[in-house]
This record gives C-alpha cells, sequence and structure tokens, in this order.
C-alpha cells in the first residue's frame, strides 16, 4: 500500500476495554481497588525487605527487584486505563503512545530476566547449598539484577527504533487499553511482516532464554529434592520453590499466546484479555503469593507490624499520661518555669514537672 496521498497520524485513539456505558463504573472501581493494592503490596514488600537485614540475602533482592517492576509495569498501563474509562476523548499522542510502549518493554522484559535469575538463585541454595554463600554473593546479585534492566532496556530500543520509522496512516484507532505493538501494527501503512518477525524473533529468543533457564533449574531441584531423605528438607525446598513457579507459569502463558504465536491467530479482545492478565493482574498477585508461600517474609512481616503497633501503642500511651500529667501537675510547671529563662532548663524543669515534684534547682532559687 502506498503512502503519497495518506495522512500521517500523530494521534491515536485508544478503545479501551469497553464501550458498554453499563461497566464503566464497575470496571473502574475494580481495577482501582487492584491498582492500589498492587501498589500498596508491593511497596509494602519492598519496605519490609529494606527494614530487616535478615532478609538482605540475594533471595530477597531479587524479590524486591521484581516488586519494584511490577510497580513499575503497573504504573505504566493501569493509570491511562483508568483515565480513559471515563474519557470522553480517548485521545494519546504518538509520543505518549511511544513512551508508555518503550517503558511497557523495559519493565515486562527485565521481569523475565529476574524470574529467570531467581531460579538460578533458588538452584544453588538447594542443589549446592554449601557453596552458596560463595558463589551467590550480593555483588553478583547486583550484576545479574543490572543486567536484567540493561536486557529491558536494548530489547525496548530494538522495538521502539523499528516502531518510530513507521509511517501509522491507515487508522488512528488502537484496539486496546494501551500502546503495544501488536495493535500498532496493525494500523502500519506497509506490510508489516518485517517487523512481525523482528518480535518474533527477539521477544521469542528472550522467552526461550528465560522459560529454559527456569525450567532446567527446576527439573535439577525437582530432582535433588526427591533425592533426599528428610522430609523437612522436602518441605522447606517446596516452600521457597513453590512461589516462584506459581508466579512464573502466571506471568509466561499469556506472553507466550501474545508475542510468540503466528500473527494471523491474534484476535483483539484475546489480546486485551491476556494483557490484562500479565500487566494488571500479576502485579497484584506477586506480593501475595511471596508473602504467603515464604515463611521467613511472613515472619518479617509479622515482626514489623507488631513493631509498627508497639511504636502506636506506646505513643498513645505517653501521649495521654503526659496530657494527664501536664493537668495535675501544672502549679507545679508554672513554679518551676518562672525560675527559668533558657531552655535547656526548661525542659528540665519540665520532666520534673511530669512525676509531680519541684526539682531541686527551683526550690533553692524559690528559697
Amino acid at each position: 500500500m502506498g503512502t503519497g496521498n495518506a495522512t500521517v497520524l500523530t494521534q491515536f485513539v485508544l478503545t479501551g476495554l469497553t464501550h458498554l456505558p453499563q461497566w464503566e463504573i464497575p470496571l473502574f472501581l475494580l481495577f482501582l481497588v487492584i491498582y492500589l493494592i498492587t501498589i500498596v503490596g508491593n511497596l509494602g514488600l519492598i519496605t519490609l525487605i529494606w527494614n530487616d537485614p535478615d532478609l538482605h540475602i540475594p533471595m530477597y533482592l531479587f524479590l524486591g527487584s521484581l516488586a519494584f517492576v511490577d510497580t513499575w509495569l503497573s504504573s505504566t498501563v493501569t493509570p491511562k486505563m483508568l483515565i480513559d474509562i471515563f474519557a470522553k476523548s480517548k485521545l494519546i499522542s504518538l509520543s505518549e503512545c511511544m513512551i508508555q510502549f518503550f517503558s511497557f518493554v523495559i519493565s515486562a522484559t527485565a521481569e523475565c530476566f529476574l524470574l529467570a535469575a531467581m531460579a538460578y538463585d533458588r538452584y544453588i541454595a538447594i542443589c549446592k547449598p554449601l557453596l552458596y554463600p560463595v558463589i551467590m554473593t550480593n555483588k553478583l546479585c547486583i550484576y545479574l539484577l543490572i543486567l536484567s534492566f540493561i536486557g529491558g532496556f536494548i530489547h525496548a530500543l530494538i522495538h521502539e527504533g523499528s516502531l518510530l520509522r513507521l509511517t501509522f496512516c491507515n487508522s488512528n484507532t488502537i484496539h486496546h487499553f494501551y500502546c503495544d505493538v501488536m495493535p500498532l501494527l496493525k494500523i502500519y501503512c506497509s506490510d508489516p511482516s518485517l517487523n512481525y518477525l523482528m518480535l518474533f524473533i527477539f521477544s521469542g529468543s528472550i522467552q526461550v532464554f528465560t522459560i529454559s533457564t527456569n525450567l532446567i533449574s527446576y527439573t535439577i531441584i525437582l530432582f535433588s529434592i526427591l533425592n533426599q531423605k528428610s522430609t523437612k528438607g522436602i518441605k522447606k525446598a517446596f516452600s521457597t520453590c513453590g512461589a516462584h513457579l506459581l508466579s512464573v507459569s502466571l506471568y509466561y502463558g499469556p506472553l507466550l499466546f501474545m508475542y510468540v504465536r503466528p500473527a494471523s491467530s491474534q484476535a483483539d479482545d484475546d489480546d486485551m484479555i491476556d494483557s490484562v492478565f500479565y500487566t494488571v493482574l500479576i502485579p497484584v498477585l506477586n506480593p501475595i503469593i511471596y508473602s504467603l508461600r515464604i515463611k521467613q517474609v511472613k515472619n518479617s512481616l509479622a515482626k514489623f507490624l507488631k513493631k509498627i503497633l508497639r511504636s502506636q501503642y506506646y505513643l498513645l500511651y505517653s501521649y495521654l499520661n503526659i496530657k494527664i500529667l501536664c493537668r495535675l501537675n501544672l502549679e507545679v510547671f508554672l513554679h518551676c518555669s518562672k525560675y527559668f529563662e533558657d531552655e535547656p532548663n526548661l525542659e528540665f524543669c519540665c520532666c520534673c514537672c511530669f512525676v509531680g515534684y519541684v526539682c531541686h534547682a527551683c526550690t533553692r532559687l524559690s528559697n
């Protein structure tokens, strides 16, 4: 198709999830609650890991990074989706669309690499426990985290570059709730076969590599667990690996259907359902899965909540006591404070008043 008489598009319309007005309020409330839980859950998990020195080990550094990526991924897509549910004009400019797509690819790709790194970490921890502190150091963990984000950045850069050289002129309607590569290629003026091939090669290679890493790691782990004679060791291994396996299974399923199957089999509604699953639901499920399955996280969470409740109790208790003492000892305070003009002595005088006594210095001065 030639582009000589075609109008080059710089703005697009996102169709969103539904055209039915009766579904707008329920969908808005549902996704708003999910998004708030996602933010609170993931940021809470990051805070928990940050504040507990016992969790400053590679396994939980990976988990904290995964929570950060989930927050990033959800925040790239969900706020715009919520705004567009009630918006009369669902326009998005080409630059905004490219920024959203770039941010989405970085976070989604980084999550793939992080899940693979976490699988390798579990393989070392279970199959080579004595060598774990030597092999899986915090330094190696940081290197793997950096490589995960660099891999996401390079992958996003490749697809962003291929999209920016295209001309969009067939239609300005994107049948999706955010800017993704598949619906964008459907409004490309020329034949998008080369772009589909690039998408299949790069996205497919990343998914094959990361899925293979997970499969190989957990196959070796499974055989290692089966060879153990200790029931306690088997339970411990399954408790630490079960959460990760569940997260991997939930995340890769929709991605494989989205980006690896043939382009001709893509359906707009199916794509949106898959996209909702891994951009909205997976980020809210991950902190729940890991918090409930990993005993150390549960213990740390209980300790953290107990600490907060205890501090709040002491704060309230101190406030009430001070308020009562100030009322009871107002005359004593006034008697003491008139002898001091400087701030430190006045504070010392207040402390004396809280216990109901005139301090010795005040008594001496009054005499």
